[in-house]
C-alpha cells in the first residue's frame, strides 16, 4: 500500500471519528436532558412527600392540643367550683392556684394552636406549589421524552453503521499506522493534521524546514513536532500560496 493509499485512507478514518464525535456529543445532550428531567421530578416528588409527611405531622400534634385544650377547660370548670366550694382560707387559696396554673397551661396550648395553625398553612402553601411544578416538570416531559427516546434511537442506529463502516476503514491500513493513529487521536482528539504552507492546520505551529520540504517532495506521512498529530502535505488552493 502507498503512502498515498494510507493518506486517503486516513482522511476517510478521521471523517468518520469527526461524525461519530458529533453523534456521541448529541446522544450525551439528549440523555442528559431526559436525565435533568427525570431527576428534577424525582426532587419534587420527594419534596412532596417530605412536605406531607410534615404537614401530618403538624395536624395530628394540632389535633393533639385542642383535645388538651377541651380538657384543660373542663378542668378549669371543675377547679372554678371546687373554688365556688371551698369554705376555708386554705382550701380557697389552693383551689385558686389550680385555677391559675391550669390557666396559665391553657394559654400555652393556645399559643401553640395557633403557632402550629400557622406553620400548616405555609406547609399547605408550599406544598401546593411543589404540586404545580410537578404538574409542569411532568407536562414538560411528556412532551419531550418520546422525541427525544425517538431521536436517540435513530442517532444510536446511525451511529452503529458508521461504527461499522469505520471498521472495514480501519482493516485497510497497516497495523502499526493504525496504532499511531489511535493512540494520537487518544490523547488529542484527532489523530491527523494538514500542511500546506509549513504550518500545522492543526495546531498552528510553523514546522521545521527540513521537515516541511521532506513532505512536499514525496507523499510522506510525518509527525507534528508540536501537537504529535500524524501529519502530511496538501497542495494549496489556486491563489492560496501566492498570498504566503
Amino acid at each position: 500500500m502507498t503512502i498515498s493509499e494510507q493518506i486517503k485512507i486516513l482522511e476517510e478514518l478521521a471523517g468518520i471519528d469527526a461524525e461519530l464525535k458529533t453523534m456521541d456529543e448529541e446522544l450525551t445532550g439528549d440523555r442528559s436532558t431526559l436525565t435533568t428531567l427525570k431527576a428534577s421530578l424525582k426532587k419534587l416528588e420527594d419534596k412532596r412527600g417530605e412536605g406531607k409527611t410534615a404537614l401530618d405531622a403538624n395536624e395530628k400534634n394540632r389535633n393533639e392540643f385542642i383535645i388538651d385544650v377541651r380538657t384543660m377547660m373542663q378542668q378549669v370548670e371543675h377547679s372554678r367550683d371546687k373554688l365556688n366550694r371551698s369554705r376555708t382560707e386554705r382550701e380557697s387559696n389552693a383551689a385558686q392556684r389550680e385555677v391559675e396554673e391550669l390557666r396559665k397551661l391553657l394559654r400555652d396550648r393556645e399559643d401553640e394552636i395557633g403557632r402550629l395553625t400557622t406553620e400548616g398553612d405555609a406547609l399547605r402553601l408550599s406544598l401546593e406549589g411543589t404540586q404545580e411544578e410537578i404538574k409542569k416538570l411532568e407536562a414538560e416531559l411528556g412532551s419531550n421524552e418520546g422525541a427525544i427516546t425517538q431521536k436517540l434511537g435513530s442517532v444510536e442506529s446511525q451511529r452503529a453503521q458508521r461504527q461499522k463502516a469505520r471498521d472495514e476503514v480501519a482493516k485497510k491500513l497497516p497495523p502499526v499506522v493504525y496504532r499511531r493513529y489511535e493512540t494520537i487521536r487518544g490523547r488529542r482528539g484527532v489523530g491527523i493534521a494538514q500542511t500546506s504552507d509549513g504550518t500545522c492546520k492543526a495546531c498552528n505551529m510553523a514546522l521545521p524546514p527540513q521537515l516541511y520540504h521532506r513532505l512536499r517532495r514525496e507523499p510522506l506521512i510525518e509527525q507534528c513536532q508540536s501537537c504529535q498529530r500524524l501529519i502530511y502535505f496538501v497542495p494549496p488552493v489556486a491563489g492560496q500560496e501566492a498570498e504566503h
